[in-house]
């Protein structure tokens, strides 16, 4: 028996054929997503219709590399891009094109929604989460806003990956994580909040789903859909964002186990058993996907600064880079690097610029310069993952994904950061193959099975070969090094503000 694992992000999609006893990968394919074209400077919008032409095509490649037979795959799970809003008319289809997680151009609307709970605080305190710019609510309320034609066509409000599933199956539902990235949520409780929906409209609560326990599936792949591909009978599970996904495939199912990205942005997150709310609204208190929640960091400067160095280093390669850096002592004798290239989300600097503070003629070398970018990424996700950790975040091993992963330095300046082991993964495709898993689970469950989604993940991910393990004798370093790094922004935060 067979299982299937779609993750639909910004850029493309992809999708994995597993092994239903093993959680071995056997396919894999991939097609790319094309965004609306001359949008207005912070748009960001896909037509839905891409992501449903480009799973379609990924799942062939998929199946073709897997050589199994398409009437033996049983379920199916999706995952998708968070925060997006897909506005359903009554036809059920789309009333416009989709805007996407990174669609900044409703900071009015956010800051009308915040200011209507009463502010910051009182937006916290009544649903358990802030409300950021990219999250749905806000969007619901730029389309009412900017578009009120096709506001008043809509039907039901839609995430990516609840728009997939509807295509999937012809069901309209939404689970528990993602619905707790709209913004409209009570995380704690995890139902709409009457008050917050209200504030985009007395009627929008006739369109949004009741939200739905994550263990239950969603029904079955509808027989026109599957018949193109030689599929049967196959369950499709309530899938998820790709945040939630992407824990169950990193087996981050169970307390003290961290997930960590190394991308373009860093996102850390971990399981919590209870509700997670951070009273000041930096870590973002999501929902998991099998019945817990999710705390999660987002900082937008990782890899971004060590791409801009290879180039300025005269076109280093990543192995390149690693062996300079290595030559330069843990901590860059005392030179820090602030890597606000791009802003930053967690700590709140949108406006700040990156800098390198201590410089002497010791330190002032490309090893050290290197070192120095390196260790400024994990310090800033410090800042965060410390709050994390006042908060209630018991570490016990955190688990890396992401290009920075293949990074043996990388790793190694995470555990000692952090003083937490870290390890890799066989299978880096978190978010789907985490998808591929939760159907494994569901489909079990509706086989009467009692299989919990811990002893899953226990079996079925499995651990690479690269384990970092924290160096005691480097606490003293780093510790130092991260009060100086909290302190420096701080100090600096005015400043960054009439960049």
């Amino acid at each position: 028996m067979y299982a299937i694992g779609i993750d639909s992000g910004t850029q493309g999609t992809k999708a994995l054929v597993v092994d239903a006893a093993t959680g071995e990968v056997l396919g894999r394919g991939a097609a790319p997503h094309f965004m609306v074209a001359r949008l207005k400077p912070g748009e960001s919008e896909q037509d839905p219709a891409v992501w449903v032409a480009a799973l379609e095509a990924a799942l062939r490649e998929a199946l073709k590399e897997s050589k199994i037979d398409p009437a033996k795959v049983v379920s199916l799970g999706v995952s998708g891009q968070q925060h997006g809003f897909v506005p359903l008319g009554a036809d059920g289809r789309p009333v416009r094109p989709a805007k996407l997680w990174n669609d900044t151009s409703t900071i009015a609307e956010t800051e009308y929604l915040v200011e209507r709970l009463g502010g910051a605080k009182s937006y916290i305190e009544k649903l358990g989460i802030n409300l950021a710019v990219g999250f749905t609510a806000s969007k619901i309320l730029w389309l009412k806003k900017n578009e009120p034609g096709n506001f008043g066509k809509l039907s039901k409000v839609l995430l990516p990956h609840d728009y997939l599933n509807y295509v999937l199956t012809g069901v309209v539902r939404m689970e528990y994580g993602d619905a707790s990235g709209t913004g409209l949520m009570d995380i704690r409780n995890r139902r709409w909040h009457s008050e917050a929906v209200a504030a985009v409209d007395s009627s929008l609560d006739k369109a949004l789903p009741e939200p739905a326990d994550s263990s239950l599936p969603l029904g079955c792949l509808k027989t026109e859909f599957g018949a193109k591909f030689g599929f049967k009978k196959v369950l499709v599970s309530s899938g998820g964002g790709d945040n939630m996904m992407g824990a169950i495939g990193t087996g981050n199912v169970a307390p003290g186990v961290c997930t960590l990205s190394l991308g373009t942005s860093g996102t850390i997150y971990s399981y919590f058993a209870e509700p997670f709310s951070d009273p000041e609204g930096e870590i973002a208190a999501f929902c998991d996907s099998t019945g817990g929640w999710l705390p999660l960091l987002c900082t937008m400067n990782v890899t971004n600064t060590t791409e801009l160095y290879k180039a300025f280093a005269g076109g280093l390669t990543n192995e390149q880079l690693e062996s300079l850096a290595g030559e330069a002592p843990p901590g860059a004798a005392g030179l820090i690097f602030l890597p606000f290239i791009d802003g930053e989300r967690v700590p709140a600097l949108p406006n700040a610029s990156a800098v390198f503070f201590g410089l002497n003629r010791s330190n002032f070398t490309r090893s050290h310069l290197a070192r120095a970018i390196m260790e400024g990424t994990i310090l800033n996700l410090g800042y965060g993952f410390g709050r994390m950790k006042e908060l209630g975040l018991r570490p016990s091993e955190i688990r890396a994904t992401g290009g920075g992963a293949k990074s043996r330095l990388w790793l190694q300046i995470v555990a000692d950061i952090f003083q937490t082991p870290v390890v890799t993964l066989q299978e880096q495709e978190a978010a789907a193959f985490g998808a591929a898993l939760q159907s494994i689970w569901t489909w079990r469950g509706e086989q009467g099975e009692n299989v919990s989604i811990v002893d899953l993940a226990e079996t079925m991910v499995k651990k690479g070969t690269d384990i970092a393990q924290p160096n005691s004798g480097r606490i003293g370093i780093y510790s130092a090094l991260q009060d100086r790094f909290n302190s420096l922004w701080r100090t600096l935060r005015s400043e960054f503000q009439i960049r």
